[in-house]
């Protein structure tokens, strides 16, 4: 199974692919799609969404796993990345790959076993799984990962399973 993880964002999108076959982990790929703060907003979303496009044929995934929106302080933050999130669901469902959501807590859990794992817990789990030399430069990239590979820990779980007989995840 390839899973195409997705950390989304309006000024970085990360994006890894993870193939998991025989309980072993192998990186197909990884990188971000990234705008500038000067370019109008729906130009941004343009961007993203024909990025993402690319990105799915570049490592046609089985399955898609994107971060669960959450916000805590600023709306207007939470609204643009919701956004980007929306051309980026639209990519992956017009490409016919189904979608996965996880919460920040899922991931943690799955990658380390912890829900409240610290971010550089989540980081060296997802380092030593993925036989990384060191993570991805960009914090964003290194969380697609992760995301990743929370699906692939996800996916054949009894609960997992009975959510999908009843169409749900």
């Amino acid at each position: 199974m390839v899973v195409l993880g997705i950390d989304p964002g309006y000024a970085i999108v990360g994006y890894g692919g993870v193939e998991y076959y025989n309980n072993k982990y192998h990186v197909t790929g990884y990188g971000a799609i990234e705008t500038t703060a000067d370019t109008p907003f729906n130009v941004r979303l343009e961007h993203i969404y024909h990025e993402m496009f690319g990105v799915i044929d570049r490592c046609k995934p089985d399955a898609v796993a994107i971060e669960k929106l959450y916000f805590q302080n600023n709306q207007k933050t939470a609204i643009d990345v919701a956004q980007a999130r929306g051309v980026i669901l639209l990519a992956a469902q017009l490409k016919g790959v189904p979608i996965s959501e996880y919460t920040p807590l899922q991931v943690k859990t799955a990658v380390t076993g912890y829900g409240k794992a610290k971010k550089e817990q989540v980081m060296e789990m997802t380092k030593r799984l993925l036989k990384l030399e060191k993570m991805p430069r960009l914090d964003d990239t290194a969380d697609a990962l992760a995301i990743a590979v929370c699906h692939t820990q996800a996916n054949g779980s009894p609960l997992k399973e009975f959510l999908r007989s009843k169409g749900i995840g």
